[in-house]
């Protein structure tokens, strides 16, 4: 099979969809890899090194598009991608339909067969390939909202840490998840005081008994969540619904409850965003502000460390891609954690959760 690894092009999206150790394996197993020129550079493999271990250099978007068979990307195409895509071309990728119907109508008229990374699950319900970036992201809102909440950018002007003689900030995280476990995590390491939410009490008894004293847990609910966010300094929200939309936690109402220059950081924004007052951003200009309140809702947050994220991406989607050059119909009927990735196929949406949406 030819496989194409394209440039990112979304915004400040420096990652790529595979390292030069993962088109060894490709070529060792007899496939054409076509990586676009510069492609690697953001996350720090320039084309010689592709070139070394055999994968052939394409000049444009265009041309790795036409002669590919199986696309492999990190970020879902945006509109000048669409027309590249070719009728049976499987593309394998995060895509969050979700978040946005125009994307999902491009596919469905490509009569591509889209394979989302972040619908990928095992048997008993966890997200390999959406994993690693979660923690990534996880990790990144803590170190993003203690920046935010510096006083120069309309912070509190709260240090999470704290110092002796001054108590330190406090984080509130909604969702129990890989987002919300690796970002209580980072608060912690920092010395906040952090009380993590969720519904699911099986999360909760498993923080409660891996994180320190100073992570408190707490049944989520809309009366909890109203208490909690008038004395808390960041939140982040890290609520994840698989393959629909994230629901609204905290709505516009609640910010005025909220002390002004508190952080808002939604990594749930590629699902549609769990804060009602959520709109994507970029790296370029991460934040807005709502009623003295700082949002961070940086669509693509891993993209900012491209040269681990795309090492923690590949180390995980290298096996299925393995498995899908071998033909994505037989991959597919063999490996159900795989099957369970088809979004749409032929020109119709095969996953519930996003058939639901659009209804």
């Amino acid at each position: 099979m030819i496989i194409g690894i394209p440039k990112e092009i979304k915004n400040n999206e420096s990652r790529v969809g595979m390292t030069p150790a993962g088109v060894f394996e490709l070529r060792k197993n007899n496939h054409t890899v076509v990586v676009q020129s510069t492609a690697g550079e953001g996350s720090g493999f320039i084309d010689k090194l592709y070139e070394e271990v055999g994968a052939i250099i394409g000049d444009s978007i265009e041309e790795v598009y036409a002669k590919s068979d199986m696309i492999v990307k990190v970020k879902e195409p945006i509109a000048y991608e669409y027309p590249l895509i070719k009728p049976n071309q499987v593309l394998f990728t995060y895509f969050h339909f979700a978040s946005s119907k125009a994307l999902t109508d491009a596919m469905i008229n490509s009569h591509a067969v889209c394979i989302a990374y972040e619908t990928v699950e095992d048997d008993d319900g966890a997200l390999p390939l959406l994993t690693p970036m979660s923690e990534v992201a996880g990790r990144m809102a803590i170190q993003q909202g203690a920046k935010y909440l510096e006083k120069p950018i309309k912070g509190r002007g709260v240090l999470l840490g704290g110092v002796p003689g001054v108590p330190p900030g406090k984080v509130l995280v909604l969702g129990a998840g890989t987002v919300g476990v690796q970002a209580a995590k980072m608060a912690a390491g920092l010395g906040a005081h952090v009380t993590i939410m969720d519904i699911d009490m099986k999360r909760l008894r498993y923080v409660n008994d891996v994180m320190p004293n100073h992570v408190t847990t707490e049944f989520s609910s809309e009366y909890n969540i109203r208490k909690a966010i008038q004395t808390h300094d960041l939140v982040v929200g890290g609520v994840l619904v698989k393959g629909g939309k994230a629901p609204k936690l905290i709505t516009r109402d609640m910010l005025k409850h909220m002390r002004p220059g508190t952080v808002i950081v939604d990594v749930a924004v590629d699902q549609g965003g769990c804060f009602e007052t959520t709109k994507a951003t970029t790296h370029e200009e991460p934040i807005y502000i709502i009623d003295d309140i700082l949002h961070y809702c940086v669509a693509n947050m891993p993209g900012a460390v491209p040269y681990t994220s795309t090492l923690a991406l590949t180390n995980v989607t290298l096996p299925y891609i393995l498995n899908l050059a071998g033909g994505w119909q037989k991959a597919c009927k063999n490996n159900n954690t795989l099957a369970k990735g088809l979004n749409i196929v032929h020109g119709e949406i095969v996953y519930d959760e996003i058939a639901d949406t659009f209804v």
